[in-house]
């Protein structure tokens, strides 16, 4: 299969799992209300508390901080239907290991809010993305390593990609998840569409109003079929789906599936970003991907993305039943490449 055509089917099929942020340094965030001079992060049991607040772009965003102020930073960024919980183990380790780690609420969950009610609810990838930029800036933050599942990791991907200059380097589970609509619009084999069934179902009304309805029921099927291996107990669920419970969850994360299939727009103030993406633009950082042996979410064959990689790279293959969450599944494991691929900076 030829590069463009490796290219095209990242795209479709992780323009759903993957079709995700483009970060936009639009930047200047507003540090109104945190206070740098602290290491803060909170635990309560085995789950992280975003105890931290700060105003950047659009969103006065939620996050949880360890380590010291002055270790080299890490930005962990979950998936959906996933929450800051997902690295509750992965943070500490990291900032034992003397990381200042970052770990934010994405738009839409936990005690991240918009700063206005008047801006739209917009889950496009490239939104997403630049959440991440304003994050940094506000946060002083000239350059980080970024990781991430899910949703997480196709915004750390487009970090990378996007402004290079701010990514020190990138862990990505499963790879490379940068997607556009019109690649989203192309039909797949059935036996591949059926894996998106909630992609469909979320671009009906009824899907909407059952996802609202239903949301933490939805979110422990997506566990479960995401992660057939991972026997997680009830309040390790019950931590993150606390932050479901977020006004712009359910909004968000509707807008985030439509706009993949092109059934919704998203701003014209991301249109040169979606442009850039739409051309599936190389990854020059230094990268580690990763991929458990028992995903059961859709992504692709490594093969598939392998090229997309300038720099210094090496995919990881976790066995044992490692699924989706694959932070939450393999902490010791996840944490290691994220340091390893940021002494290689």
């Amino acid at each position: 299969m030829s590069n463009s055509k490796n290219a095209t089917w990242t795209r479709r099929s992780f323009g759903g799992v993957a079709l995700g942020l483009t970060a936009a340094g639009i930047l200047a965030g507003r540090a109104a209300g945190a206070d740098q001079s602290k290491m803060a992060v909170r635990q309560n049991g085995h789950g992280l508390v975003a105890d931290k607040r700060i105003d950047a772009g659009d969103l006065n965003v939620g996050y949880a901080e360890l380590g010291p102020v002055d270790g080299s930073p890490v930005i962990l960024f979950h998936g959906w239907p996933y929450d800051i919980n997902a690295f509750a183990e992965v943070a500490p380790l990291l900032a034992d290991r003397g990381h200042r780690v970052i770990v934010p609420h994405l738009r839409g969950y936990g005690s991240t809010r918009f700063l206005s009610g008047d801006t739209m609810r917009n889950g496009q990838q490239s939104a997403l993305a630049v959440d991440a930029v304003e994050l940094m800036d506000a946060l002083k933050i000239d350059k980080a390593t970024v990781a991430g599942f899910d949703w997480g990791a196709r915004t750390a991907d487009i970090v990378a990609a996007l402004w290079p200059e701010r990514c020190k380097g990138l862990v990505s589970v499963s790879g490379y998840l940068i997607g556009n609509q019109t690649a989203g619009k192309s039909p797949l084999p059935p036996s591949a569409e059926l894996q998106w069934w909630y992609q469909f179902y979320f671009a009906t009304d009824r899907g909407r109003e059952g996802y609202e309805k239903y949301t933490n029921d939805f979110a422990k099927l997506i566990w479960q079929l995401a992660s057939p291996r991972w026997k997680f107990d009830d309040p390790t669920f019950e931590r993150s789906a606390a932050a479901f419970a977020n006004p712009d969850h359910v909004a968000i994360v509707v807008h985030n599936y439509r706009w993949r299939l092109g059934l919704t727009e998203g701003e014209t103030r991301f249109d040169e970003f979606e442009t850039k993406l739409a051309s599936a633009p190389e990854i020059h950082v230094p990268t580690i991907t990763m991929e458990g042996d028992a995903n059961g979410a859709p992504h692709p064959d490594p093969k598939a993305y392998a090229g997309k990689f300038k720099g210094k790279y090496e995919h990881r293959l976790l066995t044992g039943g490692v699924g989706h969450n694959l932070p939450q599944e393999a902490p010791e494991t996840f944490a290691k490449a994220v340091g390893d691929v940021d002494s290689w900076a």
